[in-house]
């Protein structure tokens, strides 16, 4: 697997480079929240360290047929691309969480990977995008 943001074609391999910013930011929000809620401020800032672990071990890897997730080397899911009705990346100036929906089930993932390399991927795969 190469790891990559962009490629021109959409049938070749990519694997999106991670993004820290989410994790980052939710643990650093947690800091001046301990003046008002230090319970609050410790939840908000395992979750920013768990959804950094995530960061650093997950793989969002588009092949020509299939979007898969990986965890090192080993495939945990397998998302054809035939099934998908729609995507969306929600809050685009600042993009935190990504959308997609099959024909059985809908999909809703943190953004922990390149949100550029996201959204170029999906439109080269020409996926159908919720307006």
């Amino acid at each position: 697997m190469t790891e990559a943001t962009y490629t021109p074609s959409a049938d070749s391999e990519v694997t999106l480079s991670p993004s820290y910013n989410l994790p980052i930011a939710l643990v650093l929000i947690a800091v001046p929240l301990l003046l008002v809620s230090p319970w609050v401020s410790l939840a908000i800032a395992l979750f920013g360290v768990f959804l950094l672990f995530q960061a650093v071990t997950l793989r969002l890897v588009f092949t020509a047929t299939a979007l898969d997730i990986f965890r090192g080397e080993k495939l945990l899911r397998r998302f054809p691309y035939s099934d998908w009705q729609n995507w969306q990346i929600f809050w685009m100036p600042v993009p935190i969480l990504f959308y997609f929906k099959e024909v059985k089930s809908i999909h809703f993932l943190p953004v922990l990977f390149d949100p550029k390399g996201l959204r170029d991927c999906l439109q080269q795969r020409q996926l159908p995008q919720q307006t």
